[in-house]
């Protein structure tokens, strides 16, 4: 299959839905596995062997990583939002629950909606569409004015939730920088590949000059939680992520990923204990909301 799609069809949501679902879970295992392993080293672990695995798989299938297209400069940029973006999130994840990190992260797709009729006309929003990205952000901002008030994860949570909106922006001017440069027209391997490399230089670097502690030992939690986060999500559920966003309409893609949240919540109250505050229920249900009226 190599034509671009105008619509989500069932292949569609059934990979996006199953990626959801990895990626709530994914702020879960990377605040599981903190206590051990220091939010940085975990995420240039991450990109690292990421990296590896990526280019293993792509020489696997005789996909060349390293010839000259013409990807180059989208591949730094999109490298360096892809690293900033997993600095935020695992800092941040040190001050706020796993639940609200993964509430915020997805306001990701109000940059792309935002960004994309820019780079390609035919992705412009409707006004319904939009309505519903403007419902679903306001039940973000809702959950994010209650680190004003009652912060439930403790006194610096509210760094971390506008840590977790940075991401959010980080994310979404990533996927733009892919579909608005010539990696648009690479393989899902070559696109990963970039960012995972490039970020790890940047995570290392990072880990490196604020001197973190490397971990000696590791529980089996936290082997699991590590394994999962390079393997399931680095490497298997971005390839996926990368491919449908090589054949289908990228503010369709992410306007749908605002299921996420739903599925951090929910793991992170049965995982970990997390509070499940009338806030951030409310903020899911207009993210819900919202989902449908940009994918009816």
């Amino acid at each position: 299959m190599t034509e671009r799609k105008t619509h989500l069809d069932a292949l569609a949501v059934t990979l996006l839905v199953s990626c959801c679902f990895l990626w709530g879970l994914n702020q879960v295992a990377a605040k599981a596995a903190m206590p051990e392993v220091p939010a940085l080293w975990q995420a240039a672990t991450r990109s690292l062997f990421g990296a590896v695995l990526v280019w293993g798989w792509a020489h696997f299938r005789g996909i060349k990583i390293f010839a000259r297209d013409g990807t180059g400069l989208g591949g730094l940029l999109a490298g360096a939002l892809f690293g900033a973006e997993f600095l935020c999130i695992f800092i941040g994840l040190q001050f706020t629950t796993a639940s609200r990190m993964v509430v915020f992260i997805y306001i990701s797709p109000f940059v792309v909606a935002l960004g994309m009729p820019f780079i390609a006309r035919a992705e412009r929003l409707s006004k319904p569409q939009m309505a519903g990205l403007l419902l679903a952000f306001a039940g973000v901002a809702w959950a994010f004015a209650e680190g004003f008030t009652a912060p439930a994860a403790g006194p610096h949570q509210l760094l971390g939730d506008a840590l977790g909106v940075v991401a959010g922006v980080l994310w979404g001017a990533t996927t733009l920088a892919i579909r608005g440069s010539a990696l648009s027209s690479a393989s899902a391997e070559k696109t990963l590949w970039y960012q995972l490399a490039i970020s790890a230089v940047l995570l290392v670097g990072a880990a490196l000059a604020v001197g973190a502690p490397l971990p000696v030992s590791l529980s089996p939690l936290a082997w699991s939680a590590m394994f999962f986060q390079v393997v399931i999500v680095t490497f298997v559920s971005y390839l996926v992520w990368f491919w449908l966003m090589r054949h289908y309409p990228a503010t369709r893609l992410a306007s749908f990923t605002l299921l996420t949240p739903v599925f951090g919540l929910v793991l992170g109250a049965l995982l970990l204990n997390e509070p499940i505050t009338t806030r951030l229920v409310v903020a899911l249900a207009a993210v819900a909301a919202g989902i449908v009226l940009v994918n009816r």
